[in-house]
């Protein structure tokens, strides 16, 4: 099972307990053993997969079937925005960062490492894609090593018709976010593969609880229990259900915002999923991805200053 689907399981089970103890009574049970850890949203093995978020066992009231369509968050609340900050700007040449080698065994596509000194003048990130441009402020002086890699990955052409290959929606993971960057995906709703692809190296962690993980935040994907083992698929959330993931002390990466194109996410999100294999629940499983049913393509993607 992929972090990001452990991820969106133990949040899906979490909104089913929410739901149980809501009601008067409870008439069938079923034991679910949450290992105890943290959970983690992660988007290099699948989109976003979870491991842990609560510890113990619980008795839970299996939900209803859900539904292939998504919601958006609840009342559509508006995008993140980046935190006012007076702290002094980062020094060019203060900061180096470390790209090491992948030796997962993943599948990758290898354009090169980026260079250690990071370009701290990087504002905006443009992603052009079939359904339509989105923009994004970045978190450059939280998370410059970050940047740096995307900035090197855009100017290899490295996301240019690669396919957003995962939709995780509130009704079947408890989790609202597209899952991009795996430049091998088939996003098709049947390749086990689609989730695992990246860019040959790895990198750490920055701005952990910088940004909150609600609707708007974009943040790096990875696997749970491989913290600092970022790469090249990152999400966007368009749900408030996510900031669960920062409660649970998720190591997710947040290096921006959303400032224009949120009503593509939207639309993205509201046209549903091609659940894996037919069974939405196989996603919660771990057993392969819920691609978005509007296909999503990245047609290009730019950092500008």
């Amino acid at each position: 099972m992929t972090d990001v689907d452990r991820q969106t399981q133990l949040a899906r089970e979490h909104r089913e307990r929410q739901e149980e103890r809501a009601k008067p009574t409870s008439t069938s049970k079923r034991g679910i053993i949450l290992g105890a850890g943290v959970g983690v949203l992660v988007v290099v093995g699948g989109v976003i997969a979870a491991t842990t978020l609560l510890g113990g066992t619980e008795d839970v009231k299996p939900s209803a079937a859900p539904s292939p369509s998504a919601s958006v968050s609840a009342g559509a609340s508006a995008p993140a925005a980046l935190p006012s900050s007076t702290a002094a700007p980062v020094a060019p040449g203060s900061v180096s960062c470390a790209y090491r080698k992948d030796d997962s065994g993943g599948p990758a596509k290898n354009v090169g490492t980026p260079p250690s000194k990071p370009d701290l003048k990087a504002k905006n990130m443009t992603i052009t894609t079939n359904q339509g441009t989105i923009v994004i402020e970045l978190a450059t002086a939280q998370a410059p090593c970050t940047i740096n890699s995307f900035e090197f990955l855009a100017k290899k052409n490295y996301f240019d018709n690669t396919r957003c290959h995962r939709l995780a929606t509130v009704e079947t993971t408890g989790l609202g976010m597209l899952q991009c960057g795996d430049p091998l995906a088939k996003a098709d709703g049947k390749s086990k593969d689609d989730g695992t692809g990246g860019p040959g190296y790895l990198f750490e962690d920055e701005n952990l609880g910088g940004i909150p993980l609600g609707r708007g935040t974009v943040a790096m994907s990875q696997a749970s229990e491989d913290a600092n083992s970022n790469g090249s698929q990152f999400w966007i959330s368009f749900s408030d259900e996510n900031t669960q993931l920062s409660s649970a002390g998720a190591a997710f990466t947040p290096f921006g915002v959303v400032v224009k194109g949120m009503d593509i996410i939207d639309k993205i999100a509201k046209g549903g999923i091609i659940p894996f294999n037919g069974d939405p629940m196989a996603d919660v499983r771990g057993e392969g991805s819920n691609a978005p049913k509007l296909p999503v393509i990245i047609k290009d993607m730019k950092i500008t200053r």
